[in-house]
């Protein structure tokens, strides 16, 4: 049975109105700190992870459906999942570490990297707006897919593909 707190909670975010969210946040970030805190064993991670699952649950509050689950058990699994994901992003960056001594790049003059570098430009104008927009976001400011996709507002999987699509445009001129 559910407290009327909680069904207070539930219409105002059904409402979207922003009260619903202090009182989330009032009631409930003890507990899912707790939760994150337990998954990432890291202080600033749990706390990192706890603000993106108040992001997370405040833009899909619309998605709730209290015949589903209780709040709890909603907010939780946001939290759960969030901490999961803010942990395996936090080790794969420490696992990627650059070793300059064993670098098998090869030592390329200025001149040639200059050309080059112009010689794509001139490649990648050509290709239409979308797809020149992406390999911008992705290659030149140095995004992730994901960041490319909350920046430009574009789906993920549309990211992907436009990329997929736009390297395969410029292997054709490469190729040759």
């Amino acid at each position: 049975m559910r407290t009327q707190l909680e069904k207070d909670i539930i219409q105002l975010l059904k409402n979207g109105d922003k009260k619903a969210l202090s009182l989330l946040y009032d009631n409930y970030s003890d507990s899912l700190f707790g939760v994150a805190l337990k998954i990432t064993k890291d202080e600033a991670l749990a706390k990192d992870a706890l603000q993106e699952s108040f992001i997370k649950i405040w833009k899909n509050s619309h998605k709730y459906d209290p015949k589903k689950a209780k709040l709890f058990t909603w907010l939780y699994r946001i939290t759960r999942n969030t901490a999961i994901d803010k942990l395996r992003s936090f080790n794969n960056r420490n696992s990627k570490e650059v070793q300059i001594e064993h670098s098998n790049v090869y030592n390329v003059t200025t001149s040639s990297l200059n050309q080059d570098v112009i010689d794509l430009k001139q490649h990648v104008d050509k290709l239409e707006q979308k797809y020149k927009t992406v390999l911008n976001a992705l290659f030149f400011e140095g995004m992730t897919q994901q960041e490319a996709s909350d920046e430009l507002d574009i789906p993920l999987g549309t990211i992907k593909s436009r990329l997929k699509i736009a390297l395969r445009e410029l292997k054709k001129v490469y190729s040759v």
